[in-house]
């Protein structure tokens, strides 16, 4: 498996659409803790994503193999053995991260995620369930930058971070066949429930006090962004219905969810947030250059 098989095989490139989620818990929560230790707490939920990612395909091998052929795994570039020991070793590595920058509170946080992580992949994905599985993932990992100082301040942000995902994951279930008129539409609203509810939040509490002018517009101007990365995609899908249209949509959504962190980031006040606009620069060009990158 040489490192450009590997690189395509954790989708690399979307492991930047991660990154923000352990900042805006951090930024939710922002009380005292291991301030240098908890830099490892990205790290560690880029490493629980990918190595998703690499489950994903060993489970998908053979359906990949009528439906995608030219994935890692049916083109023969990676054995399943090789996919299942990267998936295995990544999310190792992630709880373990995640133990060292968050100590114990983290590791109550990164263990469940995990957990999700693999019943996602290796059974609820087909399922009525797999979205709601793929949302707690995506929520947990808001939590987990913030459990070092406690995660309930986070519970909004993760709360946003959950519901768009579980949008983008219905609406990617269409992405070989095609999508529905109803799905595509139930995709735009939640983005836009979103969207207003993360600009409301960033209105009633702009976040700490020497930050509270420039944090409001920011985190507002973020979740417009947001949407407007968003929405078009999505109500095309609604009248398009094909599978371009929905992999397009669901590309879109993967990437429009680094100015959503982005709001809530900058809700809390952390100038870190400002880092998100490049990683969504960077995020956008390479999901691009890539052609298609999926959650499923």
């Amino acid at each position: 498996m040489t490192p450009r098989d590997a690189a395509e095989l954790v989708r690399a490139p979307a492991a930047l659409t991660v990154l923000g989620d352990t900042l805006a818990g951090m930024a939710s929560s922002p009380g005292r803790g291991p301030a240098r230790r908890r830099v490892l707490l990205p790290v560690a939920s880029a490493c629980l994503y990918l190595g998703g990612m690499a489950l994903n395909d060993y489970a998908d091998r053979d359906l990949d193999a009528v439906e995608r052929p030219e994935r890692p795994i049916p083109s023969g570039r990676v054995t399943p053995g090789q996919a299942l020991a990267t998936g295995a070793a990544l999310t190792g590595a992630g709880v373990t991260l995640a133990a060292l920058g968050g100590g114990r509170a983290a590791l109550t946080v990164a263990v469940p995620l995990a957990a999700c992580v693999l019943t996602y992949d290796l059974v609820a994905k087909d399922s009525r369930s797999g979205p709601l599985v793929m949302a707690a993932c995506r929520g947990l990992d808001v939590l987990l930058g913030a459990a070092p100082t406690g995660v309930r301040p986070a519970l909004p942000a993760a709360a946003a971070l959950a519901v768009h995902t579980l949008g983008v994951t219905v609406l990617s279930r269409g992405e070989v066949h095609g999508t529905t008129t109803a799905v595509g539409t139930s995709a735009a609203v939640t983005t836009a429930v979103v969207a207003a509810g993360t600009a409301a939040a960033a209105l009633a509490r702009p976040g700490t006090a020497p930050a509270r002018g420039w944090a409001r517009g920011g985190a507002v101007a973020a979740a417009a962004a947001y949407a407007a990365a968003c929405l078009p995609g999505q109500l095309r899908a609604a009248q398009d219905r094909s599978a371009g249209a929905a992999r397009s949509a669901t590309r879109a959504g993967i990437q429009a969810m680094v100015p959503l962190q982005a709001a809530w980031a900058l809700r809390g006040g952390r100038v870190e947030a400002v880092a998100l606009a490049g990683a969504s620069a960077a995020a956008t060009a390479l999901l691009r250059r890539r052609g298609r990158v999926s959650i499923t």
